[in-house]
């Protein structure tokens, strides 16, 4: 027990009863483990102790039963004087601390694997512009992985039901759009594009939760939404290589990946199925609603004309680059998921964007994409915009 004895400076003899003087104040604490003042057992010896501080008793040995032995004191006590105490962390900063320490983790991890996919992504579509067969093979990849995880019990199988699956259709749906939009947008343009443009993911979603969801924000809010829509506006006017199929679908990618975000919120309120296996069953909704739309937009035919073709200009590094982008895509948005479960869509969006730092910079230098300073001026303003609103966030 830690207890706090306050009383003004008197003097304690040992060979009285502690409790023959004025009775201290007991007042509960949290523990602390600080050193300590030990009396002295000295039998007979007049000895005084004089308190013009408060006491922390750290122990209390035999307080149920105060008979006194011979040559002994009444009471055994530890305690450390007021002013040696340290600033007690209670449970709940301790919790939090550990919350904001995991969404850390949670966020460097998305980061790299998204930089790592975004790489491979890019140079299989390079050599094989087919996005929606790339985007297919990356949701069954994923999938395919999940069943695995499920079967050897490495990961919990998820209890679900109809209601459930109702329930993440929309996700699906959004989901499915955006995934192919963003692939159709980075076999049209530098990655480094795509994802300026997608950095105005927080003004899609400002917009969407203000007229369609009835949310109110501060008027910083609004404010910082400018640089963000301007910067990308830069970016985009300023662009060598501008393409007007890729930008729409960095553009259709953001609205879709909103929706997606928000509907996954809602869906993971009150259920027991984690962020990992929500988005696994996320990905086999998505490839079943994916598949058809892939073999009738592309087909069989050009996908085996476009494999053959790849092969045969890269080699086995081909089939390799494939299979790293497909897995790389469902780790990172896994991982992703795994955020989610701690964090707003608002927050998760911001995250979103100042990942795509890190995938901007480094797309620039491995494909040695070509800049323009005022392109480089724009996207910078975008991401100052995406600071300014996180800060407004607050």
């Amino acid at each position: 027990m830690i207890c706090s004895i306050k009383q003004s400076a008197i003097t304690i003899n040992s060979k009285d009863s502690v409790f023959a003087r004025k009775t201290p104040s007991l007042t509960q604490r949290s523990s602390l483990s600080l050193p300590s003042l030990e009396t002295r057992q000295k039998p007979f010896a007049a000895k005084a102790i004089s308190l013009s501080k408060p006491l922390y008793v750290s122990s209390l040995e035999a307080f149920g039963s105060l008979k006194p032995n011979k040559g002994s004191s009444a009471v055994t006590c530890k305690a450390y004087e007021a002013d040696k105490s340290q600033p007690i962390q209670s449970a709940t900063e301790k919790s939090e601390a550990a919350k904001r320490l995991k969404i850390g983790i949670y966020f460097a991890t998305w980061w790299a694997l998204n930089v790592v996919f975004n790489i491979y992504n890019k140079k299989v579509l390079n050599a094989f512009p087919y996005p929606w067969l790339t985007s297919t093979l990356s949701l069954a990849t994923g999938s395919l992985m999940m069943l695995i995880s499920w079967a050897t019990r490495i990961a919990e199988t998820p209890k679900t039901d109809f209601e459930f699956w109702k329930t993440l259709f929309p996700v699906a749906v959004a989901h499915t759009i955006g995934h192919v939009a963003a692939t159709v947008s980075m076999s049209k343009v530098a990655v480094s594009f795509t994802h300026i443009i997608k950095s105005g993911e927080p003004a899609f979603s400002v917009l969407v939760s203000r007229f369609l969801l009835g949310e109110t924000f501060p008027l910083s809010v609004y404010l910082s939404l400018v640089p963000i829509i301007g910067g990308c506006a830069l970016a985009a006017v300023t662009e060598l290589n501008f393409n007007m199929t890729g930008f729409m679908g960095a553009m259709i990618s953001n609205l879709a990946f909103v929706f997606r975000n928000i509907f996954s919120k809602r869906g993971m309120k009150g259920k027991s199925v984690s962020g990992m296996n929500y988005y696994a069953c996320l990905s086999m909704l998505s490839l079943l609603i994916l598949t058809p739309f892939a073999i009738a937009v592309e087909g069989p035919q050009m996908w085996e004309v476009g494999w053959k073709t790849a092969v045969s200009q890269i080699g086995p590094n081909f089939i390799w680059w494939v299979a790293a982008q497909s897995v790389f895509y469902h780790l990172y948005n896994q991982v992703s998921y795994m955020s989610l479960d701690q964090i707003s869509p608002l927050t998760f969006s911001i995250g979103n964007t100042m990942k795509r730092i890190s995938v901007i910079v480094s797309s620039i230098i491995i494909f040695r994409t070509p800049v323009q300073p005022v392109n480089a001026l724009g996207a910078a303003i975008a991401v100052l915009g995406t600071f300014l609103y996180s800060q407004a966030k607050q």
